[in-house]
């Protein structure tokens, strides 16, 4: 099929509000604060990613506020006493950072962010320099795509490819975002392919596949 599927490129933010090492406790909150945001990289150099400072790293000063942290606690969770006690990104901060190259698919940053249970993933290129920021809702622009493009894109994309002789005779339409196909087809066995290609065109959220087989006469 022609259509490039779209990357975590073209999502992505490029402007990133990011925190050097040595960026205090105090300053870390007030920089999510003000420009609204869970998670900051944490970078150094010319912008090399080396981790990730978030509100569940800074949530354990106050967790652990009230009181000392025990010998049994701190063995047990020796990562969270050690963040609960620091003031400085550096020793804050998750590292190595979970990240994602621009190049990556849209499906492969999501599967990424679910499986390293993470809200946003700092985009960085070969060397390790950030790029941009791709989170959640980023991933979710694709469903924003209008329906004429959906459509257009199933049609030259999907159906003619598969269908030469018959593709003028399917008719796809695109309701937000439910394509739905319908029509007679030469090759039957061709119909289930047809489906789980039109699914995976970008901005498609569900696919009603009403072909039938027919004649190609």
């Amino acid at each position: 099929m022609t259509s490039h599927p779209l990357t975590v490129a073209d999502v992505m933010t490029g402007k990133v509000v990011a925190v050097r090492p040595g960026a205090e406790f105090k300053e870390i909150v007030e920089t999510m604060a003000r420009w609204k945001v869970t998670a900051l990289p944490v970078i150094e150099g010319e912008g090399r990613v080396v981790g990730v400072v978030s509100e569940a790293d800074l949530i354990l000063k106050e967790e652990f506020h009230d009181h000392r942290l025990g010998l049994i606690e701190q063995l047990r969770r020796p990562d969270a006493s050690a963040k609960a006690g620091s003031d400085r990104a550096a020793d804050l901060m998750t590292s190595p950072a979970v990240t994602v190259e621009p190049h990556a698919t849209l499906p492969q940053a999501a599967r990424l962010m679910a499986t390293r249970h993470v809200k946003r993933l700092p985009v960085v290129d070969t060397h390790g320099t950030i790029q941009g920021i791709v989170s959640r809702s980023d991933l979710l622009k694709v469903f924003l795509r209008p329906d004429a493009e959906i459509a257009d894109a199933v049609r030259h994309d999907v159906v003619t490819p598969l269908f030469p002789l018959s593709h003028a005779r399917i008719d796809v339409r695109v309701e937000a975002g439910v394509v739905t196909l319908t029509g007679t087809v030469g090759d039957g066995s061709l119909v289930p392919l047809a489906e789980r290609l039109a699914r995976a065109v970008e901005g498609v959220v569900d696919v009603r596949c009403r072909l039938t087989a027919g004649s190609d006469a």
